[in-house]
């Protein structure tokens, strides 16, 4: 087992990685109160009765499977389960799911009388490696993704990786999407994993993957908890990966696939050729054949996007960013350059 200490003064939280900890939640969650254990459709019922039965009182509230949880409905319908429940403050909120039941299931905990405590069990590699910790809550909102929200961070993280045996393989490939956008910005020795290593070496390896990617993204939001500088660096491939997902929100391309066409156009000449080459070792796409324009019409409303243009991120050798203030009309000819 690893722990990892997230200092954020009164906010820290522990981050506990390891085989076998789901069945210890009790240990690491206060789990002494009512409990609202948030999920959905698409993770296995066991892994929530698991968190539930070890609560001293819990109800389990599972919601549809997908971004379209991530709404105002859905969001009602965790809160509701919640006032009906009769939780007051002392009470907890645990997510057991992927980005979207922590993303939703944080959100309502923070706005819940004005906030009640939140725990996290992320259990696609997708939130282990990444937003699983932070404090990043949302939902999506009149086509825009994770544009209502608030930053308000968990007591607690439990990362579980025997998890992941459920998932396919596709699904893998989009949360290792994750891990590597953080090596390309910050990490040059984990990028060498896995340009060394095959897939099959990277999923025997996969509980060191998931604490480098950690270790990079506790770094950063300890240095700047609330975007006004570094962790911007995190939002590497998303801004144009964000817009594809819009665009392609009917169409069947996972989050984790967006942010590898979006880190595509974010660098340039040997350091582009490694990363494509490591995103066909996994499975990712590298083309994209979908409406661009349509797409770049989305990274307006983006949250990385004001009146005076794009914050990009691009990354001018592996380990190391630049992140630059350009406009609009060059960040798509940027896209443009690289997808036609």
């Amino acid at each position: 087992m690893t722990t990892l200490h997230l200092e954020l003064g009164i906010n820290s939280y522990d981050i506990n990685i390891g085989s076998g900890l789901l069945a210890r939640a009790a240990e690491f969650f206060d789990l002494k109160r009512k409990v609202i254990v948030v999920t959905d459709s698409g993770v296995p019922v066991e892994y929530s009765e698991t968190v539930a039965e070890a609560a001293l009182e819990s109800r389990i509230v599972t919601v549809d499977e997908g971004e379209s949880s991530k709404s105002f409905e859905g969001l009602a319908k965790v809160l509701s389960a919640m006032k009906e429940f009769g939780m007051t403050r002392s009470d907890a909120v645990v997510a057991v799911g992927g980005g979207v039941v922590g993303d939703l299931a944080g959100f309502a905990a923070s706005a819940y009388m004005r906030g009640v405590d939140f725990y996290n069990v992320p259990t696609t590699l997708l939130s282990q490696v990444d937003s699983s910790i932070g404090g990043k809550t949302a939902i999506n909102f009149d086509g825009v993704k994770n544009i209502v929200g608030a930053f308000y961070q968990p007591k607690g993280v439990l990362i579980d990786p025997d998890c992941l045996r459920t998932l396919d393989h596709r699904l893998i490939s989009c949360g290792l999407a994750e891990a590597l956008k953080m090596s390309m910005t910050s990490d040059e020795n984990l990028f060498n994993l896995f340009e060394k290593y095959s897939f099959i070496d990277i999923l025997a390896n996969i509980e060191q993957v998931i604490v480098e990617a950690l270790k990079i993204k506790k770094s950063v939001v300890e240095q700047d908890e609330r975007e006004s500088g570094l962790r911007k660096i995190l939002n590497f491939g998303h801004t144009f990966g964000h817009g594809i997902e819009a665009e392609e929100e009917m169409n069947g391309l996972y989050h984790g696939e967006c942010v590898a066409l979006g880190m595509i156009p974010m660098c340039e000449g040997s350091v582009r050729k490694r990363l494509v080459a490591v995103l066909k070792k996994l499975s990712l796409p590298t083309e994209y054949s979908g409406d661009v324009d349509a797409a770049l019409s989305f990274v307006t409303h983006d949250k990385k996007c004001t009146s005076d243009g794009v914050s990009a991120i691009t990354v001018p050798e592996i380990g190391s960013f630049k992140i630059e203030k350009i406009t609009i009309r060059e960040f798509s000819e940027k896209i443009r350059a690289v997808f036609n």
